[in-house]
């Protein structure tokens, strides 16, 4: 097999996927699926077998042996099988990024192209944050394949630009679309008294409070006193989303201890509306809370607003089932188990 001097890690795997340094004897499926799918590549015409051969003879075995080599590519496995290939491309050393090239074999596109893409995403996000320590991965797709973008942000990225007409297709000016994911330091931690006048600057924010179910002006002594209550309750478990060392929004879920299952609340700081952080924020407590509970399974429910469309979606994206409508309100819930 062959290895990468830059990597401390060769092989990432999930089950039975697994990413390996690109291998020499997948070269022509790589070169059959690029020309298939070539309206979506920046390949300006067909690959043939010479052309293959020189590629992986001059460029890509040069790759194994660079210290900051541009790209990083891999043969994406199905057990020993090739189903497709991709890596970091164009990698910056200097400013810690690198674009996200991938695709898989072309008969598995309309029946496996979600799952195999976010499994291949979070491979890639090991070797690019863990191993490479990059401060920004990002794809650069032509606005030929919409499916991609509900991909991209199930798997946490963000539409960071949209360039407008800043590609030629068969004639015709298209948009290219940028989503990126940044490496940053995201945490959760305990609410303590120190945290009553963020969460109350939060909560009587007017975005916010747009979607709360309790639209009544709420004065800081009587937060104050809620708040404090909170903390203290053994049956409510109240975390704040860190990034970094800044505050940027809540969560917290109140226990029923008799039917292992718990009601969700949170909110994001306006400022950070859009980016990404509720999804960011759900899934911080899906990792943790069956280990704060000492549990094995638990029940997670969550109320919101049908009007309240970015929500609905974070909730939808992290499989959440929607099991009714009542008075506008959606009910929603998800078994976490380890």
């Amino acid at each position: 097999m062959n290895t990468y001097k830059v990597l401390s890690k060769q092989i990432f795997e999930k089950g039975d996927y697994s990413i390996v340094p690109i291998r020499f004897e997948d070269r022509y499926w790589i070169m059959k699926w690029r020309n298939e799918q070539i309206y979506h590549l920046r390949q300006n015409k067909p690959l043939t077998k010479d052309d293959q051969d020189n590629y992986f003879e001059k460029v890509i075995s040069s790759l194994f042996h660079q210290d900051q080599p541009s790209q990083l590519l891999f043969s994406f496995l199905k057990g020993d099988k090739c189903i497709g290939y991709g890596g970091l491309v164009h990698i910056n050393w200097i400013d810690k990024n690198a674009e996200i090239s991938f695709i898989i074999d072309t008969e598995l596109e309309q029946n496996y192209f979600e799952k195999y893409w976010l499994v291949f995403l979070e491979l890639i996000e090991e070797l690019g944050f863990n191993i490479l320590n990059l401060h920004k991965i990002f794809t650069y797709a032509f606005d030929l394949r919409p499916q991609l973008y509900s991909v991209l942000e199930k798997a946490g990225f963000i539409n960071e630009a949209i360039l407008s007409q800043h590609a030629i297709f068969e004639d015709m000016a298209i948009n290219v679309y940028i989503h990126s994911k940044n490496n940053i330091n995201l945490y959760l931690k305990k609410a303590t008294i120190d945290d009553a006048n963020s969460t109350y600057r939060w909560a009587t924010d007017a975005k916010v409070r747009n979607y709360s179910f309790n639209k009544d002006l709420i004065e800081f002594d009587e937060h104050y006193n809620w708040f404090v209550s909170k903390i203290h309750d053994q049956s409510c478990y109240y975390f704040i989303l860190c990034l970094g060392g800044q505050k940027i929004g809540s969560i917290r879920v109140d226990v029923n201890f008799k039917f292992n299952e718990g009601l969700i609340s949170y909110l994001i700081d306006s400022r950070f509306h859009g980016k990404g952080f509720g999804k960011v924020i759900l899934k911080l407590l899906e990792e943790r809370i069956l280990s704060d509970l000492s549990l094995k399974s638990f029940v997670l429910k969550g109320l919101v607003m049908h009007e309240n469309i970015a929500s609905v979606r974070i909730f939808e994206k992290l499989n959440y089932s929607f099991s009714k409508i009542k008075n506008g309100v959606y009910s929603c819930s998800k078994i976490i188990e380890i």
